[in-house]
């Protein structure tokens, strides 16, 4: 990305904070990781669409540990979530990649992945989402993986440690600031 380039904002996956909890940067152990996340929020390099942050928050039931505890945090929500509302007719478009004429349950199948996808193709020269979905070109309909669908529209996609790499994560970077 060249000097002139548009500050590039990384939408995040629900998966993203789920696997960073539950497989490497669990809250207890790499506080740092959700510290630099917290920054990078501040920063407006990282969002999260309001439902995909509703996604991963749940409800009443939702599961309590350290990335639910992390999540109701006092400026988590304000300054991790997108302050966007979504636009209906990039949504459709969305949805009719994976089918025009998807059903009920096809519907229910491919969750909020078209919305974190639709903020993207809000402006695709300076978003990218992020998902750890692997790309699985094969799949139809409402089977379509997060990665595909994004590229099908024009939109760019990274996993998680693309983004980290991009953005310069360090375990120590509060040091660097």
């Amino acid at each position: 990305m060249s000097a002139s380039s548009p500050v590039q904002l990384y939408l995040l996956d629900a998966n993203v904070l789920i696997d960073a909890h539950n497989k490497y940067y669990a809250v207890d152990m790499v506080p740092e990781f959700w510290e630099w996340l917290l920054h990078s929020a501040l920063s407006g390099r990282v969002a999260m669409p309001l439902e995909t942050f509703e996604e991963v928050k749940g409800g009443p039931n939702a599961k309590k540990d350290g990335l639910n505890e992390w999540l109701h945090s006092a400026d988590v929500e304000k300054n991790l979530v997108l302050p966007e509302e979504f636009d209906g007719g990039l949504l459709q478009r969305v949805m009719d990649t994976y089918a025009p004429n998807l059903t009920d349950v096809e519907v229910e199948q491919v969750g909020r992945d078209p919305f974190l996808i639709a903020y993207g193709l809000s402006d695709p020269a300076s978003r990218c989402v992020v998902s750890n979905e692997v790309s699985k070109p094969a799949k139809q309909r409402a089977n379509q993986k997060v990665p595909d669908v994004s590229r099908k529209v024009g939109v760019e996609c990274c996993d998680t440690f693309a983004m980290l790499r991009r953005l310069g994560f360090k375990t120590g970077w509060k040091a660097g600031t």
